[in-house]
């Protein structure tokens, strides 16, 4: 946390590594999402087992980015970090847009789109919350990335 002491550009230097954070989540997070099977498997997790994806991608992308190992303390924190957002506006956005999917009317389909649309910025919000919470990389190997992001993932998902 910052010191009220702190100067000018240690602030910049904090408010810039937090929007590094923000885009390297956001980032990471559609192109691990856009890999073959991810999506499915992903939304299977979502709708099957009442998984966050966003708790899912943040989990390992701290570890693969060299951010470390989550706690339980730290996954709390990061549910209630989004708790609101998701509960709020998230989950209820993508209720409507999946009513309307089979909605023959094609005005009731561009409103789909622009749904889609402020769901994808409501989760990108979501994820700088994520970010926010994030520590600063380590030059840790790949094979302990590998395994921070395992642990992670194990950690929020479950011993299931």
């Amino acid at each position: 946390m910052g010191d009220l002491a702190d100067t000018p550009q240690q602030k910049m230097n904090r408010a810039s590594d937090r929007d590094a954070s923000t885009r390297g989540l956001w980032s990471f997070s559609l192109d691990f999402y856009n890999r073959p099977g991810i999506a499915a498997a992903l939304l299977a997790l979502q709708d099957e087992a009442g998984v966050n994806i966003n708790l899912v991608l943040f989990a390992i992308w701290l570890g693969l980015s060299g951010r470390g190992r989550l706690d339980k303390e730290a996954v709390a924190e990061a549910e209630r970090a989004i708790g609101s957002i998701s509960a709020g506006v998230i989950e209820p956005l993508r209720t409507l847009r999946r009513r309307l999917r089979m909605a023959p009317d094609t005005d009731i389909q561009s409103l789909r789109e622009s749904i889609k649309a402020i769901e994808i910025d409501a989760e990108r919000a979501a994820q700088a919350r994520l970010a926010a919470l994030a520590p600063p990389h380590s030059e840790a190997d790949p094979s302990q990335r590998q395994a921070d992001a395992e642990a992670n993932l194990m950690l929020y998902l479950g011993p299931e």
